[in-house]
């Protein structure tokens, strides 16, 4: 069974939808239309539309199906677009599968199956009380809207980004110390566009005692942004009473430890989806060691220092063949400085 054109053209409509479902939210962003099909085939019309507005919230798709009433729409025999698989169970709202039955859905159109399993299984029950089901409609662009929350997911744990900031051989600081400013304003501000998007930023306890850093995102005016992530450190080390860190910005967490699985595993708990480890070479190391970095965004500046330190501590690498290896995923020009993204490749 394949879709429409109206259905693929409706599932475009609900990523716009889902798009405007809050970024820092433990549940994904989705989008929903309610399509009533044309029986003479001049096209279908959309009766309800709708998308998830956060944790405890009504779901897309009774958000949709609520539009629909409202509209004073009837909707049984309609076609449900919606970008994620209709979950199964009840959190703290009551399973999507549920009322879809109930308001009598006949179809369902989905972008992208549900790879929770508390949630997963809404196709299944669906197709079972005879309900038309087709998967993997523009599929790949289902899970681009999903963005790091899928991988979280699938993982079990956060979605980790490495971020560093460099010369162009490498170095973090000069060999007395200083690093400001390695990179423009104009990377900076797109870093500070970075820490809005994510859930905790991670520093080690070296770099918040020896930077003294505030660890907050902020807007193009210099102001806090109106969300701030954690602010997590990583080691043993007491945070001084008159730290930046205990200032204006996110709530500060100190996870007593250098294993980076229980950092992430505290954050999760915590509900953290997406994490930004920051600094330094020694916990970037300790990351990669793990084989826990999902995503590296380096930002590199045409600088030279020729001594000082590096990003990333040793990772026990004595040959070239051993090194890890990335795929770059995009190069964007940032003022005089680059940013690359990529992805380390795992072995399969």
């Amino acid at each position: 069974m394949t879709s429409t054109g109206d259905e693929r053209a409706a599932m475009t409509r609900a990523f716009e939808l889902a798009r405007r479902g809050p970024e820092h939210d433990p549940n994904p962003r989705v989008g929903c239309v309610l399509l009533r099909p044309d029986p003479s085939g001049t096209g279908a019309a959309t009766v309800g539309e709708g998308w998830h507005r956060g944790a405890g919230t009504p779901h897309a798709e009774v958000a949709a199906l609520a539009d629909a009433v409202a509209r004073g729409e009837d909707t049984r025999g309609v076609t449900a677009v919606v970008t994620l698989e209709p979950c199964s169970h009840t959190g703290r709202t009551g399973p999507c599968t549920e009322a879809l039955l109930a308001a009598g859905v006949a179809r369902i159109v989905v972008a992208v199956r549900d790879p929770n399993p508390v949630a997963a299984g809404g196709v299944e029950i669906l197709r079972a009380a005879g309900v038309d089901v087709v998967t993997d409609v523009l599929a790949d662009e289902g899970r681009a809207l999903l963005g790091s929350w899928l991988p979280s997911v699938g993982a079990d744990r956060p979605f980790v980004t490495l971020k560093t900031a460099t010369t162009l051989d490498g170095r973090i600081a000069a060999a007395d110390g200083s690093s400001r400013w390695i990179t423009s304003s104009v990377a900076r501000r797109h870093a500070h566009e970075l820490r809005a998007q994510v859930d905790a930023i991670v520093v080690g306890t070296g770099t918040a005692l020896r930077d003294d850093p505030s660890l907050t995102a902020r807007t193009a005016d210099g102001a806090l942004a109106a969300t701030q992530p954690l602010r997590v450190v990583v080691g043993h080390r007491d945070v001084p009473p008159g730290a930046r860190l205990h200032g204006p910005g996110g709530a500060l967490v100190q996870v007593r430890t250098h294993d980076p699985a229980q950092v992430l595993r505290e954050l999760a708990w915590r509900g953290a989806r997406r994490v930004l480890v920051e600094g330094g070479p020694t916990l970037a190391a300790a990351f990669l060691r793990a084989g826990l970095v999902d995503e590296v965004h380096a930002y590199v500046a045409p600088v030279l220092l020729g001594a000082g330190p590096s990003a990333v501590g040793d990772l026990g690498i004595t040959s070239i063949a051993a090194a890890v290896r990335l795929e770059p995923v995009s190069v964007l020009p940032l003022g005089p400085d680059v940013l690359v993204v990529a992805t380390p490749l795992r072995e399969v």
